[in-house]
C-alpha cells in the first residue's frame, strides 16, 4: 500500500472512530412544559383535551404515573432539575431564587461529558439560563420547532448533542384562540363551576394543545436528525396556575407528566408506579452519558427503571416551597409514600394565596370574581374559597381513596400512628436538608383582609 493510499485510509479509520465514539453517547432531548400538572394530559386520563403528541410519545416509551417535582415555582423547580439538588442544599428555594455560586449544573457536566449542549426557549429561570453554559442558547420560548431547525439546517457537529427546550405554554396568560367548547369540559372537583371558569379551562387546556403540537414538530427533527439514537423526556416544571395547583404541594401541583422515549432500550407503550423526583434525572442522565455522578446530589439515577429492571425507586417523595416575592407567602413542607401524604403549613395563621386570586388578569385570574360572587349565596363555593385562603397546620390525606386531597384525616384516631411516623419523618429530613423554614416576605395575618383585598401589586 503506498504511502497516499496509507493516509487516505488512516484518515477514513480516524474518522469512522470519532463518529462511533460520538454515538456511543445517546443524544438526548429534554422538552419542558410551563404549568402543566400530570392530570391535565389525555393519557393521564384527562377528557376532551387533545394531546396526541403525548399520545405517541406514551406508544412509542415509558410513561411514569408517579412523578414529581422538588418545588411547584419555576425558578427552585427548574434548579432542583439541572442540580439534582433540592432547593434548601441548592439555595434556590423562593421563586425567581438562582442556586448558590458553584454549584455545578447538568449542562456543564454534559458539555464536560463530551456532549453540545443546546438551550431553546425557558430551560431553567430568567438570568440562570445565561449561566448554565450552552454551546448555544436562543431566548424566545414561542416558535421553538423554527427556531431549532433553523439551528441544524445551518449547523453540524461530531459531538453527541444535548438538547433541552422550554416552551413557555401553558404558562399565562393562556391564549385568546379557545378552540375547546367550555359546556364540554370537566373540571376539577375543587373548582367553583361558574362560566368564567369554564372559559378559562379552555384556554389553559388550548394552550396545552398548542404545547403538544409544537412538541410533536421537535420529536420528529429528532427522529430525522439522531435516527434511533436518542433519548426524548417529556415533562412539566410543575402544576398549572390553578387555585390548589401551582405553589401547592397538593398533587395537583406537584405531579408531573414525565414520558421517555429511549428507541432500543425503553419497552415502548409500557408504564411505571416507580416514584421519581426531577432531582433524579440529572443522574439519571449522567448514567447513560457514561460520566461520573456525585454521591453528594439529593437526586438518584433512575436507569434501571427506564431499561424494566425495576418497577420500585423511591419510597418516599418530599416537596418543599418558600413563596413567590408578595404574590405568595406561605412557606409549605410534604412527604408522601405511595399511599398517603403528610403536610406542614409553615406559618398558617397567614393566608394562602397568588397570582390568580390577587391580580385577577384576564386569561389568567379573572375568573376569582366569579368564585366571590357565587360565594355570597353558595355556602359550598364559600367553604372552597375559605380552604384556599386558611389551612390547617398539618394536613395528612389517603391518596388511594381521596386522590384529589378533599378529606383532611389529620384528626383521624385510624391513622395517627402513620402520621407521627411521617411527621418524624419530614422534621428529620428538613433538618438534614439544613431547612431553615425561612419567610422570604412578610405574610398577610388571616386576623385582616385577604391580599387581594389589601390591594398588593
Amino acid at each position: 500500500m503506498n504511502k497516499l493510499v496509507y493516509a487516505a485510509s488512516l484518515t477514513v479509520f480516524c474518522a469512522h472512530n470519532i463518529n462511533s465514539l460520538a454515538q456511543e453517547k445517546p443524544n438526548i432531548v429534554i422538552y419542558l412544559a410551563d404549568d402543566q400538572g400530570q392530570a391535565d394530559g389525555t393519557v393521564y386520563g384527562a377528557k376532551v383535551l387533545q394531546t396526541p403528541t403525548a399520545e405517541k410519545l406514551a406508544r412509542e416509551g415509558l410513561t411514569f404515573n408517579n412523578a414529581f417535582v422538588a418545588s411547584p415555582a419555576c425558578a427552585p423547580s427548574r434548579a432542583a432539575l439541572l442540580t439534582g439538588l433540592m432547593p434548601s442544599r441548592n439555595g434556590a428555594e423562593a421563586n425567581h431564587a438562582y442556586p448558590k455560586p458553584g454549584i455545578p449544573v447538568l449542562t456543564v457536566k454534559l458539555r464536560e461529558a463530551g456532549y453540545k449542549v443546546l438551550g431553546f426557549g425557558k430551560v431553567a429561570h430568567e438570568k440562570m439560563n445565561y449561566e448554565c453554559g450552552f454551546d448555544f442558547y436562543s431566548e424566545p420560548k414561542v416558535k421553538l420547532y423554527d427556531h431549532v431547525s433553523e439551528y441544524f439546517a445551518n449547523n453540524t457537529t461530531d459531538q453527541p448533542v444535548c438538547l433541552l427546550v422550554g416552551d413557555r405554554r401553558p404558562h399565562v396568560p393562556w391564549t385568546t384562540k379557545n378552540i375547546y367548547n367550555p359546556d364540554e369540559l370537566e373540571l376539577p372537583p375543587y373548582f367553583i363551576d361558574t362560566k368564567e371558569t369554564r372559559e378559562h379551562w379552555g384556554q389553559y387546556y388550548s394552550d396545552i394543545t398548542g404545547f403538544d403540537a409544537e412538541m410533536g414538530k421537535v420529536y420528529a427533527l429528532a427522529q430525522e436528525k439522531f435516527g434511533d439514537n436518542f433519548i426524548f423526556i417529556y415533562s412539566a416544571d410543575h402544576g398549572g396556575q390553578w387555585p390548589f395547583g401551582k405553589w401547592n404541594l397538593y398533587d395537583a401541583g406537584i405531579k408531573v407528566p414525565l414520558i421517555v422515549v429511549w428507541p432500543g432500550r425503553v419497552k415502548p407503550g409500557t408504564r411505571t408506579d416507580a416514584m421519581v423526583s426531577w432531582i433524579d434525572i440529572l443522574p439519571t442522565l449522567l448514567e447513560i452519558a457514561g460520566t461520573k455522578v456525585s454521591g453528594d446530589l439529593d437526586g438518584q439515577s433512575f436507569k434501571k427503571v427506564l431499561e424494566g429492571k425495576t418497577d420500585k425507586f423511591r419510597e418516599h417523595i418530599f416537596t418543599t416551597h418558600s413563596g413567590d416575592g408578595k404574590m405568595n407567602v406561605y412557606p409549605i413542607r410534604s412527604v408522601r409514600d405511595d399511599r398517603f401524604k403528610f403536610i406542614l403549613n409553615l406559618y398558617p395563621e397567614n393566608y394562602h394565596s397568588n397570582h390568580s386570586d390577587i391580580l385577577r388578569k384576564p386569561r389568567a385570574g379573572a375568573y376569582w370574581d366569579s368564585w366571590d360572587e357565587a360565594a355570597r349565596t353558595d355556602p359550598a363555593a364559600a367553604a372552597i374559597i375559605q380552604k384556599y385562603y386558611v389551612r390547617p397546620a398539618e394536613e395528612f390525606y389517603d391518596l388511594e381513596t381521596d386522590p384529589t386531597e378533599q378529606k383532611n384525616l389529620i384528626d383521624s384516631n385510624e391513622h395517627q400512628e402513620q402520621i407521627q411516623k411521617m411527621r418524624q419523618l419530614l422534621e428529620e429530613w428538613m433538618k438534614e436538608q439544613g431547612d431553615t423554614r425561612a419567610l422570604f416576605e412578610t405574610p398577610y395575618p388571616i386576623s385582616g383582609p385577604t391580599p387581594h383585598e389589601r390591594g398588593i401589586r
